[in-house]
């Protein structure tokens, strides 16, 4: 898996920062694609990203900077044509203001498209990965997502399936997936007599914009990768608060309490400058060592976890 991020600004977009979206790609080359500002598909021209493998949107929240790209690129898959169904996910209006954009501009999508309103607390379950959703704290409705991919079997101890008399084959699979199997003579064998330790799923967080929040470092309890917005430096605590947004430090204590593995920071001011950001990741990493402050197509690269971890 990787994430991919294709605008980390706020609020507005400036020459370097584009507003909010990212691109998780999964192991299978399916792209899910978190929030949607305005040009999101131009900067999916200058990313490794085809429109046709984006089969999931979340939304975090209906700001402008979030969605206003969203009508545009849906649109534009359809030209390119993809064929296979998109689902979306947001909060309550989303699908209004899909259906509006849509039904006004006259835009015809030769592919389904399944938009579900999202409540605090659901949990959205996939073939491999399950989704939660948490209502944080924003001047209108935003969520954070935590994707949790599934636990993997370990690797199959081979030499000891032969000499039990099982030869490669369909019953491998069956051991793989966690099912028992009936041998030969009878005996049952368990999938943990010959696999080695369970390979633990990642587990990433994407927040919308929020406040420092008690949720949030629930959602992201243990995560390998915490995705929190930071627009704000330390010195605007509360500014940050009265504009329902978050700090550098901020981000980074909820990082730690979390105990999550690495965090990424985005949704930066556009009136942070180049000169400002290394101030800014000082302050991040003075709470969290882990920390990065994130830039435009800038790729992430999130790998299994090792056997028994």
């Amino acid at each position: 898996m990787e994430i991919t991020f294709l605008g980390t600004g706020a609020g507005v977009p400036s020459t370097k920062r584009n507003v909010s979206s990212a691109a998780l790609r999964l192991d299978d080359g399916a792209i899910w694609l978190f929030d949607c500002g305005e040009a999101t598909q131009h900067q999916i021209l200058s990313a490794s990203i085809t429109l046709s493998k984006i089969t999931k949107l979340f939304i975090t929240h209906l700001h402008g900077d979030h969605i206003f790209g969203l009508p545009g690129l849906l649109g534009s898959r359809s030209f390119q044509g993809g064929e296979t169904e998109v689902v979306v996910y947001g909060p309550l209006g989303i699908k209004a203001f899909i259906d509006s954009a849509l039904s006004l501009s006259k835009t015809y999508l030769r592919y389904p498209l399944r938009i579900e309103e999202i409540s605090d607390g659901i949990q959205i379950q996939e073939e491999e990965f399950k989704i939660t959703v948490a209502l944080l704290e924003h001047g209108i409705q935003s969520y954070g997502y935590r994707i949790e991919e599934a636990d993997k079997s370990g690797s199959l101890n081979v030499k000891k399936l032969v000499e039990l008399g099982v030869q490669p084959g369909p019953i491998y699979q069956q051991l793989k997936k966690g099912k028992s199997i009936e041998l030969e003579s009878g005996r049952i064998l368990h999938p943990d007599e010959v696999t080695g330790p369970i390979i633990k799923g990642r587990c990433i967080v994407i927040c919308g914009d929020t406040r420092y929040s008690r949720k949030t470092i629930d959602l992201a309890e243990k995560a390998d990768i915490l995705v929190h917005e930071a627009t704000f430096s330390r010195e605007k605590e509360s500014l940050a608060y009265d504009y329902f947004h978050s700090t550098t430090t901020q981000a980074a204590h909820i990082a730690r309490e979390a105990g999550a593995g690495e965090l990424l920071i985005n949704h930066i001011s556009s009136r942070y400058q180049d000169s400002d950001l290394q101030i800014m990741l000082a302050e991040a990493r003075s709470v969290f060592a882990n920390s990065t402050i994130v830039a435009d197509q800038t790729t992430y690269q999130i790998p299994p976890n090792k056997a028994g971890s």
